[in-house]
Parts: C-alpha cells; structure tokens; sequence
C-alpha cells in the first residue's frame, strides 16, 4: 500500500495534465495519484480517464466547485483510503514534482505540514510579472501580520499534509477558496500546534492555458483574513 496520495485538481488543464502526471509519476513512483476534475469542458476528464491505472485514478465532480472543495474531496479520499500522507499540487506544471521526494521525507522525519515555499531562502519565482509578484508578496505578508503567522509563504499551493494533522482540524467546517483555502488550512494547523517546514521551491508560470488567479479569489482572501485576524485579536484581548 502506497503511503503517498498526490492530489491534482483541474479544471481545463488538459494541455498540460499528461505531463505533470508523468514527472510526478517518475519522482514519486510508489506514490498513488488522484486527478480531481471539474466537468471540465476542454475534455480534461476524458483525458485524466485514459491515464488511469493501478497508481492514477480519477475523481470527476459534476461541475465547477472550486480548488478548496476539490483538495477537501481529495483529501477524503485519502483518509479513507489509509494512506498516511497527502500532497497537493497544480496541474499547470508551475510545481516541479522534482520537489516532492525532498517535501516527504521532511513529513516522514515529522513535519504535520511541508510547504514548498517561493518567499524563503532558496524559493525563487520564474515568468512573472512583477505585479503578480508584489500581490503574492503583499498577501503573505498581510497574512502573517494578520494572523500573527510565521509561516512564509501562507498562500502557496504546493504542499504534503500528515494525515493525522489534518484529521485534528475539523475540515468539514473549511469553506475557504483558492488562495484563501491555502491561508485558512495553514493556519488552523499552525494554531493547533503543529510542526510546520517550509521547503525551498522554484515556482515556474504556466506555460500553457489561461490562469484561474481573478479579482474575486484576491478579495474573499482580503476580507476573510481580515475577518479572521480581527476576531482572533478580538478573543484574545478578552
């Protein structure tokens, strides 16, 4: 039995899915995959479908959810399934898989949560504007003080989760999306008291396909950080 589940959530990714599949495939060859995909109308399910075998399967939703809800099916998955370890990682092919053997062994040696982190010594971001450069910046640091993290990068997607962790932070009640998701699943552990490792990465913008960062996911994260960050301030105080 694997111990590895590699969760990949898409949503008219077809360009680019066979290939992260085959490099995640090849860096974590025992690891089993989940594509979760969106009814995506590019054909992207039919095309995770061809790729599933004894380490791919596939889980197809009837539409479009949302990042946060796919990673929490994936990570029901995983759960029921038994494994003990849980990864997240785009299908755009901005996440080197080359990362992953690197980001299990810290979870193996005890880290709840292993980042791969852009805003670290050693993290790097390649093909980005610098505008989309200073909002990722800019999140993260209003997300530390906020919510008096320490974590980095707090809105990265690239991620392996102990199992255990995640089972101890009620994960029926995330109703986060994108980036937002990112922020209020790193936090609720960071709050718990687990062990949090962040692991250099170099971030490469897609090469193929549109983009799904809008004005909308930079907002719900504006004002639920915000919200949370007040209230805990709040709670504290009393």
């Amino acid at each position: 039995m694997a111990e590895l589940l590699v969760v990949v959530p898409t949503y008219n990714e077809r360009l680019s899915l066979a290939g992260v599949v085959a490099r995640i495939r090849a860096a974590v060859p025992e690891a089993h995959v989940l594509i979760v995909d969106d009814n995506s109308p590019d054909g992207t399910g039919e095309l995770a479908d061809s790729l599933a075998d004894s380490h791919i399967t596939v889980l197809h939703r009837p539409g479009k959810e949302g990042l946060g809800r796919a990673y929490l099916a994936g990570f029901a998955r995983a759960i029921e399934g038994g494994y003990r370890y849980v990864a997240e990682i785009d299908a755009d092919g901005s996440h080197d898989p080359a990362d992953l053997p690197a980001m299990l062994a810290l979870a193996v040696d005890g880290a709840d949560l292993v980042i791969g982190s852009r805003w670290i010594p050693g993290g790097a971001v390649r093909n980005w504007p610098w505008l989309r450069q200073a909002i990722s910046r800019a999140g993260n640091a209003y997300s530390r003080v906020l919510l008096r993290s320490r974590i980095r990068d707090i809105t990265a997607g690239f991620r392996v989760f102990r199992i255990s962790a995640l089972q101890s932070v009620q994960l029926e009640s995330v109703s986060s999306q994108g980036y937002c998701f990112q922020v209020e699943l790193a936090w609720r552990l960071e709050r718990s008291g687990a062990r949090i490792v962040e692991h250099p990465i170099t971030f490469v913008e897609r090469a193929e396909g549109r983009s799904k960062m809008h004005l909308g996911i930079v907002t719900e994260a504006l004002l639920r950080v915000t919200g949370w960050g007040l209230t805990a301030g709040l709670r504290k105080r009393q």
